[in-house]
């Protein structure tokens, strides 16, 4: 048995996050960490809401609430969320929990005193209107890169370049359109990334088999133009953590807090603190994932995100951890992954274009996006979610292949031999030749699933699907059954034990519709299918089942073509 340390990327806390939002790092993770489980590993599988920063801010005094009120309603709702599309966190918590604040403090101290930050003068935009500094997202303009005229003084999101605020074409407030700018002085505390430059491009390069766009954007900012650049972690913000060390300010730091890039990653190791916090577990119970001193030498650590996300979890993270000079544990897998776009254009919190996680689920149940969404990741390149094949993926592999091999199966056998897996003869070549096909699939999928082969896993699955429909529209049981009930009674017994490895197998894709079925078969062994000959001998002659409802209806032509309008502008 291993164990398997899972972390997905922190979504913001500014709104209700969209289907993009959700393919690009929960939904992902939640796979892997479901079918790790499914294999008899030890698993803990974290997340949080990002609370900090501009975005917070920002949505905040849009919704007329104070931040903190505002925070505390969105991680209610977005956990919420979370549940309704069944993501299996050990522990969804809050960058701004007492233990990220401490733990924070305490990494920027010792980074600290191993002479890796720096007091530097720097030159920021000022909005008089606002009386306030405008650091990242709260200054918009024009994207001197791309000509996108919403960028965001920290990145790009139409190109993604990283900008500083200074860098915008046309720049106004994010907070009240004004253009009334000036640059001032003001003081902040840099990371000096640079002095570590050269262990962090040994480190990644020690890693093995990253994917190519995780490797590739992290070199790109180790080496390109000037090569990494020491990174200002404080801001000039009232809502964060406190830029404090053993609980006095640092000197001349009066009022300003972490940046959020800098503060949101740690909350990974925080989150995991609260978790044996709930848990009413000592310090012992989370430091064993996170301190190789400690009993985290032994952890595969895996992170899920976005490639947004890369520079900061390959780079900056890194960098905060190595340079403390403390023994954390570094992560081992970075699992990256591409856009996925929408019906002709780009998912947007910020326009409300899209299709968002509260609005799918109210429309239709959680398996139905985690099949599409997960068979349709966008790890190699983008991808493009529209509502036609939305309704072609959902109508063919969940209703046609799956969902219509549980229900003929079970109506027929009730029909002809009662609700109880019947006693028929023995298995025969053919059935002999359909585990041996089965075996072959199930290793492949394994192999992808191992892999962290998103698209390839959800393929070898449905492969296996259609391998049981194959096996029925050959061994034909209703027409065997007017000659050789006997014969048909094995073939269907053979075929009620498949519902049964489907139901496993398929549980990390779409976990309800795989209770559906197990419960349906009368079975709570989840036992993994190791020997398929064994596993479709699980369920014995004379074992009660039961008929499942509709594991999954058809999408219309009209509701897709409403879902077509209702969703087409903004939200």
């Amino acid at each position: 048995m291993a164990r398997i340390l899972i972390t997905s990327a922190l979504p913001y806390i500014n709104g209700i996050k969209h289907l993009g939002n959700l393919v690009g790092s929960q939904l992902p993770a939640d796979l892997y960490a479901r079918y790790m489980r499914g294999r008899g590993h030890e698993v803990m599988f974290i997340c949080a809401t990002d609370e900090h920063g501009t975005p917070a801010e920002l949505a905040a005094a849009k919704a007329g609430k104070p931040v903190a009120d505002y925070c505390a309603e969105m991680h209610d709702t977005q956990g919420e969320l979370a549940r309704g599309f069944r993501l299996s966190f050990d522990h969804y918590g809050r960058s701004s929990s007492p233990q990220n604040h401490a733990l924070t403090q305490h990494l920027a101290a010792r980074l600290g005193q191993a002479g890796l930050i720096e007091e530097v003068t720097e030159k920021q935009v000022y909005s008089i209107t606002d009386a306030r500094f405008l650091p990242d997202r709260y200054i918009e303009g024009t994207c001197p890169n791309c000509g996108y005229d919403r960028a965001r003084g920290d990145q790009c999101e139409n190109c993604t370049k990283q900008l500083d605020p200074t860098d915008l074409v046309n720049p106004r407030s994010a907070i009240s359109g004004a253009t009334d700018l000036e640059v001032r002085e003001t003081k902040h505390l840099f990371l000096r990334q640079s002095a570590l430059r050269d262990r962090l491009d040994q480190w990644i390069d020690s890693q093995q088999g990253w994917p190519v766009l995780t490797t590739s954007i992290a070199k790109k900012w180790l080496h390109d133009g000037n090569g990494l650049q020491d990174r200002g972690i404080t801001r000039d913000l009232d809502w964060g953590v406190p830029a404090q060390f053993d609980g006095a300010p640092w000197q001349g730091m009066d009022g300003k807090v972490f940046y959020v890039w800098f503060d949101a990653p740690i909350e990974y190791i925080a989150a995991t603190a609260e978790w044996a916090e709930a848990q009413g577990l000592d310090e012992a119970a989370w430091r064993r994932w996170w301190r190789e001193d400690e009993g985290a030498d032994d952890v595969r650590y895996v992170q899920f995100m976005g490639k947004d996300n890369v520079p900061f979890h390959t780079l900056s993270f890194p960098a905060t951890l190595m340079g403390s000079g403390e023994p954390w544990k570094m992560v081992d897998y970075i699992k990256s992954f591409n856009y996925l776009n929408y019906d002709g254009g780009q998912f947007s919190t910020s326009l409300g274009r899209g299709v968002f996680m509260d609005q799918a689920l109210s429309i239709l149940p959680a398996d139905y996006w985690r099949w599409w969404l997960l068979s349709h990741a966008p790890e190699s390149s983008d991808a493009e979610f529209t509502w036609e094949n939305f309704q072609a993926s959902v109508n063919k592999d969940l209703a046609d292949v799956l969902g219509n091999l549980a229900s003929r199966v079970t109506k027929f056998c009730r029909s002809k031999f009662g609700e109880v897996v019947p006693e028929g003869g023995a298995y025969g070549p053919r059935e002999d030749q359909l585990i041996a096909d089965l075996t072959t699939r199930l290793r492949a999928y394994e192999a992808h699933m191992e892999a962290m082969e998103i698209r390839k896993s959800a393929s070898e699955l449905r492969a296996l699907w259609v391998l049981g429909n194959e096996y029925l529209q050959d061994a034909a049981p209703w027409s065997t059954f007017k000659t050789d009930p006997e014969a048909a009674a094995a073939q269907i017994r053979l075929a009620l034990n498949l519902i049964r490895v489907y139901a496993i197998v398929s549980r990390p894709f779409i976990p309800d519709a795989a209770a559906s079925l197990m419960q349906a078969m009368g079975s709570d062994d989840w036992s993994w299918p190791e020997d398929l000959g064994a596993a479709l001998a699980t369920l014995p002659a004379g074992h009660a089942f039961t008929v499942p409802d509709v594991l999954f209806a058809k999408i219309t032509d009209e509701q897709r073509a409403d879902w077509e309008t209702r969703f087409a502008g903004t939200r």
